[in-house]
C-alpha cells in the first residue's frame, strides 16, 4: 500500500471514530473549558489590564505629577503601538517552533517586569521608554492566543470560547476601575503616588502568573496533562473531522506566510479590525476621562467606569453563544456595530449627563461584542496553519493601527463633548456594517461556486485539502 493510500485510510478511520466516542469528547471539551480556556483567558485579562491601566493612572494625576501635556500623553500611548505592531507577526509565527506553552508565559513575565518599572518613571521620557518596551513584550499575545485556541477547538465551537476569552477585556475594564479605586488609597506609602502603586502591584502580580502559566499550559491537544488518553484521542479525532490533519503539517516558508495576502476576505476583515480596534481602545483608554467629563469626580470616576464593562461582557457572551448555535458570524457583528452606532449618536445628540452615561454603556457593549466575533470569523475562514496564523496576526495589526488612531481622538481640550472623536467612532462603527455585508456576500458567492464544483475539480483527500486549505472546494466558509 502506498503512502498516499495509508494516509487516506488512517484519516477515514479517524473520521469514523469521532462520533463513536462522543462522551470522551464531551469530557475533553469540559476540561478544556474549565482548565485550559481560563488559563489562556487570564493572560489576556492581565494583558489588557496592564496596557490600559494608564487611563486610570491619568485620572489619578499621572499627567500632573510627571508634568505631561495631553499631547505628550497621546504620543506615549502611540509609542506603545509601534513596536507592538512590528513584533506581532514575527513572534506569532514562532508559536509552532517554540511552542505556545513557552512563548506565551515568557512574554507574560517580560511585560510584567516592564509594567512594574512604569511605577518608577519620573518624567515624560521615562514613560516613553516604558511604553515602548511594553509594546515589544505584549505585541504577540493576542494573535498567539487566538492561534493557540483555534488548535484546541473546532470552528463551530470557537465563538463562545473566544467570547469568554474577550470577556477578559470587559472584566479588565471593570476590574481596573475597582482595583484602581483600592490601590490609589495607598498614595503616600513610602512617599509614592497612588498611580505608581497601581503599576507596581499589577506588574508584580503579572510576573507571578507568568511563572505559573509555564506549568499550566499544554503545547498541543496530545500533550494536555489534564486529559486522559481516550479524551485526547476523541479530541484529536473531532478536530480532524473539522479540519484536514495535513493542514497542521504545513512548513513555515515565506510563501506560506505571504499566501494569505491574496485572500479578499482577509483584507475585508482587516478593515473591520481597524475600526473595532479604534472603538475598543478608545473605550479602554478614555472611559474614565469621559466619565469624569460627565461630572463625576475622584474615586467615583473609577467606580462609575465599571458598570458599562460588566454589561458588555454579558452582551458579548450572549451574542457569541447565539453565533455558535446558528453558525453565523456576520449578522451578529452587524448587530453589535449598530448598538455602538446608537451609543455614539446618543452621545453626540444629548447634553443630559444620564443620557451621556447610558450612551457610554452602548458604546462599550458594541465594541466589546464586535471584537470576539471578528476574532472568531477570521480563523474560521482561513487555512492551512500559517495562512490562518498570518491572517489572524494581520487582523490584530489592523486592530492596533486602529488603537493608534484612538489615542488621538479624545484630547483634554475637547472635553466634555469630544465631538470630533465621537463622530469618527460613529463613522467607523457604521463602516463595520458595510464591510460585514460585503464580506458575507463574497463568502456566500464562494460557497455557491464550491457547491457546484465539489467533487469535480479536485480529489477528495485530506492531503490535498490540507495543502489548499480554505481554497479547497470542500472548505465551506462560515458566514
Amino acid at each position: 500500500m502506498d503512502i498516499e493510500k495509508r494516509k487516506q485510510d488512517s484519516s477515514s478511520e479517524t473520521r469514523v471514530a469521532a462520533p463513536n466516542d462522543e462522551p470522551a469528547f464531551r469530557r475533553a471539551l469540559f476540561k478544556l473549558d474549565f482548565i485550559f480556556l481560563p488559563a489562556v483567558t487570564f493572560i489576556y485579562f492581565l494583558n489588557f489590564l496592564d496596557r490600559s491601566n494608564i487611563g486610570n493612572a491619568k485620572a489619578a494625576g499621572l499627567l500632573t505629577d510627571l508634568n505631561i501635556t495631553s499631547r505628550q500623553y497621546s504620543i506615549a500611548l502611540t509609542v506603545t503601538y509601534v513596536p507592538y505592531i512590528v513584533v506581532e507577526l514575527p513572534l506569532t509565527l514562532l508559536i509552532k517552533k517554540v511552542g505556545p506553552n513557552i512563548l506565551l508565559p515568557t512574554l507574560v513575565v517580560l511585560w510584567g517586569i516592564v509594567t512594574t518599572f512604569q511605577g518608577f518613571v519620573h518624567d515624560y521620557h521615562g514613560l516613553l521608554v516604558a511604553r515602548f518596551f511594553l509594546g515589544c513584550t505584549e505585541g504577540a499575545i493576542l494573535p498567539s492566543s487566538m492561534a493557540y485556541l483555534s488548535t484546541f477547538y473546532r470552528r463551530g465551537d470557537l465563538a463562545k470560547r473566544v467570547a469568554l476569552f474577550f470577556s477578559a477585556t470587559s472584566l479588565a475594564g471593570a476590574f481596573s476601575g475597582l482595583l484602581a479605586s483600592a490601590i490609589l488609597n495607598m498614595a503616600g506609602i513610602r512617599g509614592m503616588k497612588g498611580w505608581q502603586w497601581l503599576f507596581i502591584i499589577e506588574g508584580i502580580f503579572t510576573c507571578v502568573y507568568g511563572f505559573i502559566a509555564f506549568a499550566i499550559l499544554p503545547r498541543a491537544p496530545t500533550t494536555a496533562w489534564f486529559l486522559s488518553q481516550p479524551e485526547k484521542d476523541a479530541l484529536v479525532a473531532a478536530l480532524a473531522v473539522d479540519r484536514p490533519p495535513a493542514e497542521d503539517e504545513q512548513k513555515l516558508t515565506l510563501r506560506a506566510v505571504l499566501d494569505v495576502f491574496s485572500a479578499p476576505h482577509m483584507w475585508n476583515m482587516a478593515l473591520q479590525f481597524f475600526s473595532s480596534g479604534a472603538m475598543l481602545y478608545a473605550s479602554a483608554y478614555f472611559a474614565p476621562t469621559i466619565v469624569g467629563a460627565i461630572g463625576y469626580k475622584g474615586i467615583k470616576v473609577q467606580l462609575y467606569s465599571v458598570p458599562p464593562y460588566v454589561c458588555s461582557a454579558a452582551f458579548a457572551l450572549g451574542s457569541c453563544w447565539l453565533s455558535d448555535y446558528l453558525k453565523l458570524r456576520g449578522p451578529f457583528i452587524m448587530l453589535a456595530a449598530i448598538v455602538s452606532v446608537i451609543g455614539y449618536a446618543m452621545f453626540l445628540g444629548s447634553t443630559n449627563p444620564k443620557t451621556l452615561y447610558a450612551a457610554l454603556f452602548l458604546q462599550v457593549m458594541g465594541a466589546y461584542a464586535v471584537a470576539p466575533l471578528q476574532s472568531t470569523w477570521m480563523p474560521n475562514n482561513l487555512a492551512p496553519f500559517y495562512r490562518r496564523v498570518t491572517g489572524i496576526t494581520m487582523g490584530f495589526v489592523a486592530t492596533n493601527s486602529g488603537g493608534i488612531l484612538s489615542t488621538w481622538l479624545f484630547p483634554t481640550n475637547e472635553a466634555p463633548r469630544y465631538h470630533r472623536g465621537t463622530s469618527v467612532l460613529l463613522g467607523l462603527s457604521a463602516a463595520i456594517c458595510f464591510w460585514t455585508v460585503l464580506n458575507m456576500l463574497y463568502l456566500h458567492h464562494q460557497n455557491r461556486k464550491r457547491a457546484a464544483a465539489n467533487g469535480v475539480e479536485e480529489d477528495n483527500s485530506d492531503v490535498n485539502d490540507g495543502v489548499l486549505g480554505d481554497r479547497s472546494v470542500h472548505f465551506k466558509y462560515i458566514l
